[in-house]
């Protein structure tokens, strides 16, 4: 499906993919951006859910490619969580057509405003605290469960499942906010690819619209995630904090107002 925009339009909302690339590739949220963007711009929802997925899937790539190259992310010891992250993916895709979305976004902000309080309050590990925990077979579940609840939410809505993947990942393993970032990042690329791919079949995607967001995206997310790493958690958690509690109110109004 092919819709006319005016240049001005596809221009502005390349800026906006932009920013939304830098500050998705530090703490997760871009889609806070991009997604109300597309939808002022008149794109139809189910075709702004797989616009947004095209543009998004760039600049996860990006920043997920950014965290393995500096030992950031390990394949191999997140293998189960990535591969229920895909089935979940798929899973939430193909019901996003099917069910009535409004209980969800009235409970959602709620689990949102939790994960910004733990992230106040929790302590976290140094930058140079590099050890992952030894896997168990409780961490292979907890992998399972946390993979395919995420990847499902990623191809059902969508905001703020990087910052889920962040807040859920300090939780369950203590480990330090660059570990974590390159987590969220990689698992969000997978949700990301499998979504696309979905929507595609769908036929819910502009693709002309889509691949200049997803450019603009790419470059945004590669000074993201660079800046991640060179100024640690310093820079990291309050860009964070702030992405949570912007995603949160955004939802709260969305969900709660009469407009």
């Amino acid at each position: 499906m092919e819709l006319a925009l005016d240049l001005w339009v596809v221009a502005a909302l390349c800026a906006v993919a932009l920013v939304a690339g830098f500050i998705d590739a530090v703490a997760g949220g871009g889609g806070l951006l991009t997604v109300p963007a597309l939808l002022t711009a008149g794109l139809p929802p189910h075709l702004v859910l797989g616009t947004n997925k095209l543009a998004a899937t760039f600049g996860s790539i990006t920043a997920s490619v950014t965290y393995y190259r500096r030992k950031l992310f390990d394949p191999a010891y997140w293998r189960t969580a990535l591969i229920f992250t895909a089935i979940g993916a798929i899973c939430g895709t193909l019901v996003v057509d099917l069910i009535s979305k409004e209980w969800l976004e009235r409970i959602i902000p709620f689990f949102i405003v939790v994960a910004a309080l733990y992230s106040l309050l929790v302590k976290m590990q140094p930058d140079d605290h590099m050890t992952l925990p030894k896997q168990t077979p409780k961490h292979f579940w907890l992998q399972r469960t946390q993979g395919f609840s995420l990847g499902f939410y990623d191809g059902l809505a969508g905001p703020g499942t990087g910052s889920f993947w962040m807040v859920s990942t300090m939780a369950l393993y203590k480990i330090n906010l660059l570990l974590t970032s390159g987590v969220a990042r990689s698992m969000n690329c997978v949700s990301n690819v499998f979504a696309l791919v979905t929507f595609a079949w769908l036929g819910h995607i502009y693709w002309a619209l889509g691949l200049a967001m997803g450019a603009c995206l790419m470059l945004g997310s590669y000074f993201g995630a660079r800046s991640a790493i060179r100024f640690g958690s310093k820079f990291i958690r309050p860009l964070f904090l702030t992405m949570v509690l912007a995603i949160t109110a955004r939802l709260l109004w969305q969900a709660w107002s009469n407009g």
